[in-house]
């Protein structure tokens, strides 16, 4: 922290974050045992009315842990996680960070060339998927080097479930040693800063570190053993995993578990138990400012919010927060981090439109393609160093080495920090698009067509041109009982952006690519532009 106290943020800091930050050197697991251990009689899950302990859940673990360990597992093997929000996911997630084993995420909706390609790569031994995915795991199973399945929410008696396992195990008595800055806990897989999957290495200490220091953003919002934290993004994201499940068994809350996010069921939970913290996507804060009578269900609860994954409208921060009290802080992280690295802070200023200050212990950097140093209010490629940065990325050394340079994380997106040391995220170093010589940052342009009253989703991006190298087109999802005509939007865009911002093209849709957070997928965007170029150029004059 000496280090960073010339940096421009830290005269930003509140008392709390200018204090020498202790982060300690223990594994996943101490957390929940130190929570068990002083908030044992608390609710740590609320799932579908279902209550558990802090200390029945860390029996759980431990007869997990136990059974696990009877059956050969050991430390250092991977154990694939393929498991919707559930109280199997914490239990499973625990055990294996008791018994020193990887934890590999894994989406449930995953096709079996994906589920394989993970399985490939990161050579996982174990698996735990939910009864329903049995089909595709067997036939996955066959054809790799998987050598256990477990069953997760198993609707039956069945050797294999998770259930069954704890039930009938006893607890693991012996301590696993943890080397917390070497053994990884997870690997997260990520389309990362170069746009090939790969496995993310975090080690305990980067989690346990980011965890640390999201509590310290948090400041006095955050008392342990009285909150209680809404967790509606999926745990297999690294979003939730840290600022809902990990951040949230730190804290001794109780985690308000919810399956899968439908806005009616989820307001009508938020009634019943009066969550504090929510950990929220964009695409969650826009369906509770646009659900009817949202008013009615108590949502003034919430004290403090964070949105993450995706840049969150403006538009909808304000609705939002004028509609519940509660703050949300605009933050930044990437799966190589941990995944936090920036938030706006819970005291002091807070800029909408930014994401915020870096976390304590964290250093930042704006660079040129040179790797000089940009001055203040200058656009460049941010790069990142902390103590939450990943150890690399899983058998990829040249991976590795391109994203992280002599202590530095290239995140690959462009960004600007201004005089006070608040950072902007202004688009993704391959996304942004240039025109006739200009850069043009795609988000800029969203800003604007997310301010027009008919636009409820929009997208930009560049598309192939012969004169001008690329051309902005935008995609917008309209409001329900709402119409607009494309000269109306280019309209509005040109009274609003330089003539050489403005979309050339526009396209109304239904619905947007997203991922299973929200997160929005340019790329198939781009693709469906590139494949109808090619449909129209005889394929006889087609580059090779």
């Amino acid at each position: 922290m000496k280090d960073l106290k010339n940096r421009p943020w830290y005269s930003s800091y509140s008392p709390e974050m200018k204090t020498e930050i202790n982060l300690p050197e223990k594994s996943l697991y101490t957390l929940l045992k130190e929570s068990a251990h002083e908030f044992g009689e608390r609710t740590a899950i609320v799932y579908e009315d279902c209550q558990i302990t802090y200390q029945q859940l860390k029996e759980n673990v431990d007869r997990l842990a136990g059974a696990w360990n009877e059956l050969g597992l050991t430390k250092g093997e991977r154990v694939g996680l393929m498991i919707s929000n559930h109280p199997d996911y914490i239990t499973a997630y625990y055990a294996a960070q008791r018994l020193g084993l990887t934890v590999v995420q894994i989406n449930p909706r995953y096709t079996e060339r994906e589920l394989l390609h993970i399985i490939e790569d990161s050579g996982m031994n174990y698996l735990v998927a939910e009864e329903y995915n049995r089909l595709l795991v067997n036939q996955v199973k066959e054809k790799s080097g998987i050598t256990f399945v477990f069953v997760s929410k198993a609707e039956r008696d069945l050797p294999e479930s998770l259930e069954n396992l704890i039930n009938k195990a006893y607890p693991l008595e012996n301590d696993i040693p943890i080397s917390v800055k070497e053994d990884v806990a997870v690997i997260q897989y990520t389309g990362g800063t170069t746009g090939k999957i790969k496995g993310a290495m975090l080690t305990h200490y980067n989690l346990v570190a980011n965890v640390v220091q999201s509590h310290t953003m948090y400041g006095k919002l955050m008392d342990k053993g009285k909150e209680i934290v809404l967790a509606a993004t999926p745990l297999y994201h690294v979003y939730a995993m840290t600022s809902a499940m990990n951040l949230g068994i730190y804290l001794g809350a109780t985690i308000l578990l919810i399956p899968e996010f439908k806005v009616n069921d989820v307001a009508e939970k938020i009634k019943k138990y009066q969550p504090t913290f929510f950990p929220g996507v964009p695409k969650m804060y826009s369906a509770f400012v646009q659900f009817p009578n949202i008013e009615s269900y108590r949502l003034d609860s919430l004290k403090f919010c964070s949105s993450g994954s995706a840049p969150l409208p403006v538009e909808i921060i304000r609705r939002f927060e004028s509609l519940t009290g509660a703050i949300i802080g605009e933050g930044f992280g990437l799966s190589e981090a941990s995944p936090s690295t920036h938030r706006n802070p819970a005291g002091g200023i807070r800029k909408i439109g930014s994401i915020g200050l870096p976390f304590p212990g964290t250093d930042c950097r704006i660079v040129d393609d040179h790797d000089e140093i940009l001055p203040i209010n200058s656009v460049g490629e941010l790069i990142i160093k902390g103590p939450q940065v990943m150890k690399g990325y899983w058998n990829q050394p040249e991976e590795t080495s391109q994203s992280l340079r002599n202590g530095w994380l290239y995140t690959g997106d462009l960004a600007m920090c201004d005089e006070d040391g608040y950072f902007y995220i202004v688009g993704r170093k391959k996304e942004m698009i240039i025109n006739g010589g200009f850069n043009i940052y795609p988000q800029e342009i969203e800003s604007v067509l997310y301010e027009h009253p008919a636009v409820k989703d929009a997208a930009v991006v560049g598309i192939p041109d012969r004169d001008k190298g690329e051309i902005v087109k935008a995609y917008v999802v309209l409001k329900e009982q709402h119409k607009v005509e494309v000269n109306e939007l280019k309209e509005y865009c040109s009274t609003r952006l330089a003539r050489y911002k403005v979309p050339k093209h526009y396209e109304i849709r239904g619905e947007l690519p997203r991922n299973t957070v929200g997160k929005l997928l340019k790329r198939k965007l781009i693709e469906e532009e590139k494949a109808k170029t090619s449909e129209v150029i005889p394929p006889h004059v087609r580059k090779q």
